[in-house]
């Protein structure tokens, strides 16, 4: 069984930081594209970072929106099936729940990734920003 287990999230104070984890397993993950989404109340889900697959995640190029770029990295680990999320100067509209995500189809656009070429959601972690 597939599983996308997302960890990290919390409450942070404005211009703090964190940092979001997303495990896989249940299958391989090799040449997949993983990223993150978030969602906030009220608003559709959208696109966060991802990083492409090119021999091994810590090759691969990512992919920010451009809401989040400058202030969020996200990374792999190929040996621990592992991405993550490093969020550096939160703000207040940060605020959501964060989904992780894998997708067999590289990432082509620079600044987008989208939801219907993601093949596997995690459950989500929530991310509060106060001001």
């Amino acid at each position: 069984q597939v599983q996308l287990r997302e960890s990290g999230g919390g409450l942070v104070q404005a211009g703090g930081s964190l940092r979001l984890s997303c495990a896989a397993s249940g299958r391989t993950f090799s040449s997949y594209a993983m990223g993150w989404f978030r969602q906030a109340p009220g608003k559709e889900r959208e696109f966060v970072a991802a990083i492409n697959w090119s021999d091994g995640w810590s090759g691969g190029n990512p992919v920010y929106a451009n809401s989040v770029k400058g202030r969020f990295t996200v990374s792999g680990d190929n040996a621990k099936n592992t991405v993550y999320l490093q969020m550096s100067r939160l703000k207040p509209e940060d605020k959501a729940v964060y989904y992780c995500a894998a997708g067999r189809a590289a990432i082509v656009s620079t600044t987008a990734w989208l939801s219907r070429r993601v093949d596997y959601w995690g459950q989500g972690t929530q991310v509060t920003v106060s001001s």
